[in-house]
């Protein structure tokens, strides 16, 4: 069965350290499951990333788990899901849940979550794609990050269009129903298979 929309969801390999972070992954994977949708993510069972394809399989959704060689035994592997793509690098990782997703959300996490945020809003930016990109800001998580990007256009070195090119918002269900009504209004096709 064909899934209704296809987001790929960034966030932590680990859990963080509240409980509003756990809750927010499981709300995410629930909502994309029951709505028959397909999430794309890193493949692993351990954190966050577990906890969100555990919510959608259990919701009905579809799983697409790519991870690469060097994180298959680190970040615990998930076989449940229906689709795991083993790569070799990182970028071969990214391109392929670029490909595969037709928009993108990034929840808490560490360093791998805002490298693969950045690396995508700025393929928005350069035009290698025109998905829609989130950030899911739960229990403030992202503040401090959105201050930042704030300050970023006010001493000039973004501008209010790049801005213009990732939503926030501080609700799961909100902005993934965004997200999805904004992709289904975009042209098929992308650059992103050009990239690797």
């Amino acid at each position: 069965m064909t899934p209704a929309f296809s987001i790929c969801v960034y966030c932590g390999s680990r859990p963080g350290e509240r409980p509003e972070f756990t809750a927010v992954a499981e709300a995410v994977g629930r909502w994309i499951g029951e709505r028959s949708g397909q999430l794309v993510y890193g493949g692993g069972r351990t954190g966050l990333m577990g906890t969100v394809a555990e919510a959608t399989r259990a919701a009905g959704g579809r799983v697409v788990g790519i991870i690469p060689k060097a994180l298959v035994d680190r970040e615990l592997a998930n076989t449940l899901c229906d689709e795991l793509h083993v790569v070799d690098t990182m970028h071969e990782r990214k391109a392929l849940m670029g490909e595969r997703a037709d928009a993108f959300v990034a929840l808490p996490g560490g360093i791998g979550t805002f490298e693969e945020l950045f690396e995508i809003w700025t393929w928005r930016q350069l035009g290698y794609h025109d998905k829609p990109v989130g950030i899911l800001n739960s229990a403030g998580y992202y503040d401090g990050l959105l201050a930042f990007l704030d300050n970023c256009v006010r001493e000039g070195f973004m501008g209010e269009w790049q801005m213009g090119l990732v939503r926030s918002g501080t609700e799961a269900a909100p902005l993934l129903e965004a997200l999805v009504q904004e992709a289904g209004s975009r042209p098929a096709g992308d650059k992103l298979a050009e990239i690797v």
